[in-house]
Formats: structure tokens, sequence, C-alpha cells
């Protein structure tokens, strides 16, 4: 399966208009954005667990990044609520579900294959200013690619560049960009050479970006 594959070109996907898709676990429905594969995928999707249901334990070769949308995600490292920034890296192993419900904000396959850094954190935890009206936390940083949570004033502008392209997601409230309204949920990936000039709505909003990744597209080897 191909979705939004080619990263050359813009993608916008007002995903809390997108219907829920099933997925091969009873409870476990989804949301997809992009992917070049089958069941095992490079892929970003927003993913939603009924409460009680899971799915079964597995290893994420490539590797996996999270954010908790809302509820609580959990596996047998713990419990992890709306606000956690996760990195599983390639060879880590879990079961994951979730007792009360929760959904997520999950990408696959998108790891260095030698990365061994496994980590979560709060994404409000260490928030600076860094302009008028933005506040920001680095939430992870390698050769590959920069994470990044920021706060955004209303009527605030979120402007970036990078050589390896932008991608982000609206956590909360809403931004303008190109014409465009991105409200909560909304998720924009822009290719290499193309600038983000955002401003935020009357309500601020809340944004995970990650910047440079786009340089590494494959799909796994299966």
């Amino acid at each position: 399966m191909e979705l939004n594959s080619d990263f050359s070109k813009c993608v916008l996907v007002h995903a809390a208009e997108e219907p829920w898709q099933a997925s091969p676990s009873a409870g476990v429905e989804r949301r997809m954005l992009d992917r070049i594969g089958g069941e095992v995928a490079r892929a970003t999707t927003i993913v939603r667990f009924a409460p009680g249901h899971s799915f079964s334990p597995h290893t994420h070769g490539g590797g996996e990044e999270y954010i908790v949308l809302d509820g609580v995600f959990q596996d047998e490292n713990g419990d992890y609520p709306a606000g956690t920034y996760v990195r599983n890296p390639p060879t880590t192993r879990h079961t994951p579900g979730s007792e009360q419900g929760c959904t997520i904000f999950v990408k696959l396959w998108q790891f260095d294959p030698e990365d061994r850094n496994q980590f979560r954190m709060e994404m409000t935890d260490g928030l600076g200013s860094v302009a008028a009206g933005v506040a920001r936390t680095e939430l992870h940083r390698d050769a590959r690619e920069t994470v990044s949570y920021f706060v955004v004033d209303a009527g605030a502008a979120l402007d970036a560049e990078a050589p390896g392209g932008i991608e982000l997601l609206v956590l909360s409230g809403s931004l303008s960009e190109g014409g465009d309204t991105l409200g909560e949920g909304a998720w924009l990936r822009l290719p290499a050479g193309q600038v983000l000039a955002a401003r935020a709505g009357e309500a601020g909003a809340r944004v995970w970006m990650k910047t440079g990744h786009l340089r590494f597209v494959a799909a796994p080897d299966v």
C-alpha cells in the first residue's frame, strides 16, 4: 500500500474529518496519514484504542515514535498519559493497549537503524520562549532530524525552514498557513525547500513538529 508516498509534494490532511478504519486488532482503529507497505510499513498514523483493547506483543524492527493525544496509553513499561512523547528504537518489544481507551499519533520505521536511545518525556518539560508569543521544547535531536513541541499564542507567527523538510501536527487550537486553516488534528508535510509561514488562530495553538527527516525515506525490508 502507498499513501501520500511522494515526499517531494506538500500534503495536508484534516485528520479529524477522516473516517476511522479498522485495524487487524479488534477495538483498535486508525486514520492513515502516510504509508509505504502493508501491515509492516513505514507509516504515520493516528491510532485509537477502545477501552480494554490492545495489540498483540510485537517487536519494532524499524522503531516507533509516538505522542499520546488523549487518554492513557499502556504497555509493560508503564502508563503514558496525554502529552507524553515516547521513542522506542529498533529492536524494542512491547504489548500496547489501554484500559480506559486512548488515541496516539505514531510513526513507524523512521529511525536510524543503529539508534538504541529509548525514552519518554512530557512534552511541556523545559518549555522556553524562543520568539514573541512562541514557546518551544526540543523533544529529540540527532543527525537525521529535530523534533519539537510548540505553544503559540493567539496571532503569533510560527515560521520554520529546514533542508530536509517539515512535518507538523496541530494538537489543539489552529494555524493558518498558505491560505488553509489547520484545526486540531490537522497534519501537514512540507517537502525540502518549502518554508513554513504559519500564524496561530484566536485560541492559539499547540503543535508537534519534526524537521530534516524527509531526506531519509525507505520502506521496511520484509
